[in-house]
């Protein structure tokens, strides 16, 4: 039995999200069943993180134990010959017994991305939310500047029944404009449930004149969750890479 570390990618469209879950299509429960079928046995793989429904990935990290003799390469390609075209893992090597994908990780980065420009992109259009309004860049940029840092992230948490800490560390938020394309590249210690979206919905607010940067700085300080921003829509967002030592 060995341990492997899969560097995997995936359009999260059509899938109810990373974790496997009973009579719903998921990234972890088309893993697991292909490479169940490849080892003859049910295996588990345990990803770096639970996207939810409809967010993709291009970093997405997962551990595995296999009784195989097939090579890496080999383990690669079986996968890829069987999972469906929306899934590909991108690399496997063999990693230490003690290597966990979730609990080794310390750091990931996400990339959100709208769209303002006039003509709607048409071959993008499941990877960005579309916008109604041209966002202020400064005011988000400032806004921006108010959530990084270490807080106690409960009202950007859509779960309110949270029973583990809910302070995280942000320590880059960068917005930028490429053309009609607003993308937001937030990199932490680890994020909260819909946490991400949260914040950008938050800053986007803010950079439309529905929020004020104080109303951002109580969003960090009250109880109760409407004080945040509305939760961005699913599609715009992807894991892009999670860190290890």
């Amino acid at each position: 039995m060995k341990n492997y570390k899969l560097l995997i990618e995936y359009d999260g469209t059509r899938y109810y999200g990373w974790q496997r879950q009973p009579d719903q299509n998921t990234i972890q429960g088309k893993l697991e069943s292909v490479l169940s079928v490849m080892c003859g046995k049910d295996v588990e793989v345990i990803g770096a993180g639970r996207t939810d429904g409809g967010v993709h990935a291009r970093g997405m990290v997962a551990n595995v134990n296999l009784e195989t003799e097939l090579p890496c390469e080999q383990i690669r390609d079986y996968l890829n010959r069987y999972l469906p075209d929306d899934i590909a893992v991108l690399e496997i090597r063999e990693a230490s017994p003690r290597f966990h994908a979730r609990y080794n990780a310390i750091g990931k980065t996400y990339c959100y991305t709208c769209y303002d420009g006039e003509v709607k992109p048409v071959f993008d259009r499941k990877y960005y939310t579309r916008l109604e309004e041209k966002p202020d860049l400064d005011r988000m940029r400032q806004a921006a500047e108010i959530l990084k840092g270490e807080h106690d992230f409960r009202n950007f948490c859509v779960n309110p029944r949270m029973k583990k800490s809910t302070v995280r560390k942000v320590d880059r938020i960068e917005i930028v404009r490429e053309g009609g394309y607003l993308r937001f590249t937030f990199h932490g210690t680890g994020f909260l449930q819909n946490m991400v979206r949260i914040m950008v919905g938050t800053l986007l607010e803010v950079g439309c004149s529905r929020m004020s940067l104080e109303q951002v700085r109580l969003a960090l300080e009250a109880e109760e969750r409407q004080k945040a921003g509305p939760t961005a829509p699913a599609q715009g967002l992807c894991l892009m890479s999670v860190d290890y030592d």
